[in-house]
């Protein structure tokens, strides 16, 4: 590979034109496939497989009506009034035209709604009453009935007398005309009170049917009165009116809806917002166009401008780095947006990319171009020059690019498809960097020519004047183990307790529309109703249209019990009517605890009378099913990161020790970022310094992309470092002595390469992104730990202590592993160019080099 990449850096060096109209083209292509296939990105993030995504590709099927994304728009009087009937009107009229944009199928009017539920209540009102009333009315007939047919049976009890009274004469003078008429006069009064029998008989069947009609209306009443009063909490206008949330329901599913239908919306209603009225958008409408940087990004690159002129003391040299990095970045950037009219891509996926192509591309010419002035100011001829650095500096290049590049690429593991999209497009854009590295900066250099030097250096040959390193003393190696890896500890404790969610509007800048919204929600509404949950129900048999209001009420209230739901919500049924869907609204936001906790309760728990238990979807919802999905896939990614780093450190530097310390730092310097990353934004700690409007969950994702993306730096930084002590060691210096001296000739380089990735990393961690905020933080302050406490104070600390016992490697292991010539030491030999120097023979490096020199008086 070193001899492949020396030719590749003469070649560049002499048609150097053809390399730059090469990598101009690529750009051209890159952009040009972007700007042709180029197609929506998105912020929502789903997982197949999920509960949540079970239940809402089952919505989909059972209830297509209820399958399209959502969003809200949210009003509010600027002084905190009421909303006048003007301003009612007029957002009345605004809804309607947004009902009649392309792609919008229904919006909620919150005025409409709230009138609907008035009239509602109204009516259940007055049933009630009717109800009371008319129980009052049977009761008082029922009185009358009690006093007539006491009447009636006082009148058949004197008939019955005067009938024995009849008999006893009958039976005394015998029958006669005086006695038959009698008779007659007895049978008409019985005849007479039959009669009255029947008309009172009759007006109780009336009754009894009255009140059987009354108590077949009362359970009604009394489910339907239960549902609005589980419901009241959903509201669309505030208690006090100066709030009014409408809804905007879109034909296709939350990813899928074009920025052209969420444009449309806003500039709807945009048009026609009134006077002394706020209109803000959720998350859901106001994603807007995905922008690769910003101000702050800007700022973070300018820092690593400086850093850059600060060390290599001239513009041209400086902007050199900046320059391959910004191609890189351009053409790994619009090739990966190329494919997301095909795939579905998150807004962070091409901006994780280009923040690591900026930064390793940065770092890798810098590389490079460090070698190269070096030996250009030693009296090396420049094409020479060109392609021995690029032999040397480019093959560590390629190797740690390649390194990154498989961790990344390893993401693909977890069998989560948006992260290992993720991973996949940065490795492309590391893949892009190491290329522009390993063949544009050689082209660039051989049109630079020594211009590339400070103009007072560009005539001068210096020699390699090389001072002897003398090695640390052994209080100041333990002082700084205990130290450094105390400091380690300490900061790392708070990722004892990390949370993982995704963003909301919560996590969004306070200026934003969006933040407004969720905002202005939760103050007017409760926090919980910026995350509703949707339960589903299965039913054992289809319920009659009679009985769906009972049964949702005995659903509404088995689930109104939790103490954590403060709102349940009837939203439909399947047409079989087998399947039962609520709205539930947590007494808390969609990133708290209790949430969490109360999605999972609802899993749980039985649905009476039905079949399972309830099944649960939303945005909360999907969003702790994810956060929890990305924690078990973290341990198994984390282990295979590990063991290839100790393979490769193993193959690279001969030694069992180095790996184990390297690969024991780096999961130190993991577990510290992500303890910086649970202070700061979910502890919020710092919360203003670095814009945490509201501390919450950390991003869900973030620890996965960390192993992956701190692992292939820290092994930039090893590399780098330890190949000088190896080196040193190789040529017979001791070993306590070449750690120093691997230290003093890395250092520098390493030193610029951190503080470079640091500002460019850093500059995302005010991104307009919610997503890449954290993600910009975890990546600055992990290399700022790694780099500084973790290879230039723990592990030259830890290998002096060890002395020789550092390169030991049982001899099994070195005759299987295979030798891997980073620094390109051999293609040195071959090509040494520097006058007066020859050609020599590779010599075995020893596997144990000299006895260290003795520790007395260290």
């Amino acid at each position: 590979m070193a001899e492949l990449l020396y030719r590749i850096g003469m070649f560049a060096a002499r048609r150097a034109w053809l390399v730059v109209g090469a990598w101009a083209t690529a750009l051209a292509l890159a952009v040009g496939a972007f700007l042709t296939f180029g197609g929506t990105l998105t912020e929502a993030i789903s997982i197949p497989g999920t509960p949540t995504a079970e239940v809402t590709d089952r919505l989909a099927r059972e209830l297509p009506s209820a399958s399209g994304g959502t969003g809200r728009v949210v009003w509010s009087t600027d002084d905190g009034s009421a909303l006048t009937d003007e301003q009612q009107q007029a957002i009345s009229a605004e809804l309607a035209k947004v009902a009649d944009v392309d792609g919008v199928v229904q919006v909620a009017d919150p005025f409409a709604t709230e009138a609907q539920r008035a009239e509602q209540a109204r009516q259940v009102s007055e049933g009630e009453q009717q109800l009371t009333a008319g129980k009052a009315e049977l009761d008082a007939g029922q009185q009358q009935l009690a006093d007539g047919q006491a009447q009636l049976d006082a009148g058949r009890a004197q008939l019955e007398s005067a009938q024995a009274e009849l008999d006893a004469t009958v039976a005394q003078v015998g029958d006669n005309a005086q006695t038959q008429a009698a008779q007659a006069e007895l049978d008409a009064q019985r005849a007479q009170l039959d009669a009255q029998q029947k008309a009172l008989d009759d007006k109780q069947a009336e009754l009894d049917a009255g009140r059987a009609e009354l108590e077949a209306r009362a359970p009604q009443l009394t489910d339907a009165k239960a549902l609005l009063d589980m419901a009241s909490e959903i509201r669309l206008v505030s208690s006090d009116g100066s709030t009014a949330v409408g809804t905007v329901v879109f034909a296709l599913p939350q990813h899928e809806v074009p920025d052209e239908t969420k444009q449309a919306v806003v500039d709807t209603v945009t048009a026609g917002v009134p006077d002394g009225v706020t209109a803000d958008f959720s998350t859901e409408i106001a994603q807007g166009s995905i922008q690769l940087g910003g101000a702050a990004e800007a700022i973070g690159v300018l820092v690593a401008g400086i850093v850059l002129v600060v060390m290599l003391g001239t513009l041209v040299a400086a902007g050199l780095p900046l320059l391959n990095a910004l191609v890189g970045v351009g053409v790994a950037a619009a090739g990966a947006m190329a494919f997301s009219g095909v795939v579905e891509m998150t807004s962070v996926t091409p901006v994780l990319g280009a923040m690591l192509g900026l930064a390793v591309g940065i770092d890798y010419t810098l590389f490079i171009l460090n070698r190269h002035r070096r030996q250009l100011r030693l009296g090396m001829d420049v094409r020479e020059s060109i392609g021995l650095a690029n032999g040397t500096s480019g093959n560590a290049v390629v190797f740690a690019g390649t390194t990154v590049l498989i961790a990344l690429l390893g993401l693909n593991l977890t069998g989560i498809d948006f992260l290992g999209l993720m991973g996949t497009v940065a490795a492309a854009s590391i893949l892009v960097a190491v290329l522009v590295a390993v063949t544009l900066t050689p082209a660039m250099l051989g049109l630079l020519g020594r211009r590339i030097l400070p103009a007072k250096h560009r005539d001068e040959v210096r020699p390699d004047a090389h001072e002897v390193a003398q090695p640390m003393p052994n209080g100041r190696a333990w002082l700084s183990i205990v130290a450094g890896v105390g400091v380690l500890v300490v900061v790392a404790l708070p990722a004892l307790s990390m949370r993982l969610g995704l963003p909301t509007g919560a996590n969004e800048p306070t200026e934003s529309t969006q933040y407004q919204a969720y905002a202005a929600v939760s103050d007017a509404f409760g926090a919980g109703v910026n995350g509703p949950l949707v339960v589903v129900a299965d039913l054992p048999e289809a319920v009659t249209q009679d009985d769906l209001t009972s049964v949702q009420a005995r659903l509404g209230a088995q689930l109104m019990a939790d103490d954590d739901v403060v709102a349940v919500a009837p939203v439909g049924t399947n047409e079989a009517r087998t399947v039962l869907v609520f709205q539930v609204v947590p007494a808390q936001g969609p990133d708290s605890e209790s949430t969490e906790e109360l999605v999972h309760t609802l899993r749980a728990l039985e649905v009476d009378g039905g079949t399972g238990t309830f099944q649960v979807a939303g945005s909360a919802s999907a969003n702790i099913d994810i956060s929890e999905k990305l924690a078990d896939a973290l341990p198994v990614y984390l282990a295979v990161v590990i063991g290839l780093s100790i393979f490769i450190l193993v193959a690279v530097f001969r030694s069992f020790l180095v790996p184990v310390v390297a690969t024991g730092g780096f999961v130190l310097s993991l577990f510290a970022a992500m303890g910086g990353v649970t202070a700061v934004y979910q502890w919020g700690w710092a919360a203003d310094l670095f814009g945490v409007s509201n501390p919450g969950p950390v991003l869900s994702f973030l620890p996965t992309l960390l192993v992956g993306i701190l692992f292939g730096l820290a092994m930039d930084y090893q590399l780098f470092l330890t190949s000088g002590m190896r080196e040193a060691y190789a040529h017979g210096v001791p070993a306590r002595r070449a750690v120093m001296e691997g230290l003093h000739a890395g250092r520098a380089v390493v030193t610029a390469a951190a503080i470079i990735m640091i500002s460019v990393f850093g500059g995302f961690v005010f991104s307009h992104l919610s997503f890449v905020r954290p993600l910009g933080f975890a990546l600055a302050f992990g290399v700022l730990l790694d780099a500084f406490v973790v290879r230039m104070l723990i592990m030259p600390a830890v290998l002096h202590l060890a002395g020789d016992k550092a390169w030991w490697l049982p001899s099994w292991i070195d005759r299987v592993m295979p030798d891997v010539d980073v620094e390109g030491a051999k293609l040195e030999r071959r090509h040494p160019g520097v006058p007066g120097g020859a050609p020599t023979e590779p010599t075995t490096e020893p596997t144990s080099g000299p006895t260290s020199e003795p520790t007395s008086g260290r």
